[in-house]
């Protein structure tokens, strides 16, 4: 029934509960769920038991969910959200219809930025901050204990932008662009700088982004691969870190606020954190000479191997492809390098998985002189102006769409009050 239009109802015609459940594809305690929401009105029979429908009301209803791919509030179901950022489709991902590891070869972080946001290409943009709200973000996260990590430093860095902006709840799209220009190069800045090379924050943004994360200074070989590895990273679909963004937006949160949202479940070992975890493994491979044993302690303990596999990509991940081709080209690297391809080697008589963007992004970063935590950072503040696109796509659903109703098997109501 949910796959093709239902035949017209006649004038007037009315439908139970479980027809109009039945109709709209839901569990029937959902309908009420819709009543509550304004998008059903309900009628009680004299006489009769419980509520009817119109017949006509749930038909629109209906047919509007399926155009939206399920992602009604009160489905129940999983939510299918339309997008034109980005298609994954097999070895490759696409942003609005165009090669993303084209993209990321071909052009800045900032030039792929806007060319989400807006579908258009602007050659040498570069994003630039007002001082004073760099200098309110630093003292935000300057005021944080010394052991605070790098997504920690950037929440707060967002928030304290937010303070800054008197406009943030100006939800237009010229106003929110407005804000991801500033955001971005304040969430840069304010992170305590490791490389001191008495330079402006201006330019483009991998250079400054290197200065918070390593002490060595960068040739434009590494650069590049900081470049391209933003790039790469700006968008990823829905990932569990955009959704949340599209949560908090379908519910009219400002861009800040979203972007909040997505470092909130960036954090996660199993997201954002799990290059750190490649990296300490690689370094671990570095220090024996071979993978074999560090394999075996990790299976011996019952953990999965970081860096390699994505249940998105049967082969290997297209954004470590495009980073390994790049860190060949980098001698301090081959190490490195070689310690990757002994892991994957090793691993794949366990399981044949494939290097993920995880382990490339860990090859560099400890061949960069860079903590573990620096390719955290570099997701982070890559994935932020891809947290944007999607926060304006979801500015124009309508509000609270997201907002499945949960099947509650707990004791049957109503139960006596608890004594004391």
């Amino acid at each position: 029934m949910r796959d093709q239009d239902p035949l017209p109802a006649p004038a007037d015609h009315r439908l139970s509960t479980k027809e109009a459940a039945e109709l709209l594809g839901v569990k029937p305690e959902t309908v009420y769920a819709y009543v509550s929401r304004g998008q059903l009105s309900s009628r009680r029979v004299p006489g009769g038991r419980g509520s009817t429908f119109d017949a006509k009301e749930v038909e629109a209803l209906a047919r509007r969910n399926r155009r939206e791919g399920g992602g009604s509030p009160g489905s129940g179901g999983d939510l299918s959200v339309r997008t034109r950022i980005t298609f994954i489709d097999r070895d490759r991902y696409y942003f609005r219809g165009v090669d993303a590891t084209e993209l990321a070869a071909r052009h800045s972080y900032e030039e792929i930025a806007e060319w989400l946001w807006t579908g258009r290409m602007l050659p040498g943009v570069t994003f630039t901050a007002p001082e004073t709200t760099v200098a309110t973000a630093r003292r935000a996260v300057d005021a944080l204990p010394e052991h605070t990590g790098p997504t920690d430093r950037l929440r707060v860095a967002a928030i304290a932008a937010a303070a800054a902006d008197p406009l943030r709840f100006d939800l237009s799209e010229e106003a929110v662009l407005g804000s991801a220009r500033t955001l971005i190069p304040t969430l840069v800045a304010a992170l305590p700088p490791v490389l001191h090379d008495h330079r402006r924050d201006d330019g483009r943004l991998a250079p400054r982004l290197w200065s918070r994360l390593s002490g060595r200074k960068p040739d434009e070989a590494s650069l590049r691969v900081l470049d391209t590895a933003l790039g790469l990273l700006v968008d990823h679909d829905l990932a569990a870190s955009t959704l949340a963004v599209r949560v908090a937006a379908s519910a009219r949160a400002h861009a800040y606020a979203a972007v909040s949202a997505g470092l909130g479940v960036l954090e996660g070992p199993l997201h954002g954190a799990a290059s750190g975890l490649a990296h300490k493994l690689l370094l671990d491979v570095l220090e024996l000479g071979d993978a074999a044993p560090v394999i075996a302690e990790e299976l011996r303990a019952g953990r999965r191997i970081p860096g390699l596999g994505h249940r998105l990509y049967p082969g290997e991940d297209p954004r470590a492809r495009a980073l390994f081709a790049l860190l060949e080209e980098i001698p301090r690297a081959e190490p490195a390098l070689l310690a990757a391809r002994d892991i994957v080697a090793t691993a794949a008589r366990h399981a044949p998985l494939h290097a993920n963007v995880d382990l490339a992004l860990a090859v560099f970063t400890a061949s960069s002189g860079m903590p573990a935590t620096a390719g955290e950072t570099v997701f982070a503040v890559a994935r932020t102006a891809g947290w944007i696109a999607h926060a304006l796509e979801e500015y124009g659903e309508r509000p609270l769409r997201m907002r499945p109703s949960g099947t509650y098997v707990g004791p049957k109501p109503p139960q006596p009050l608890p004594e004391h």
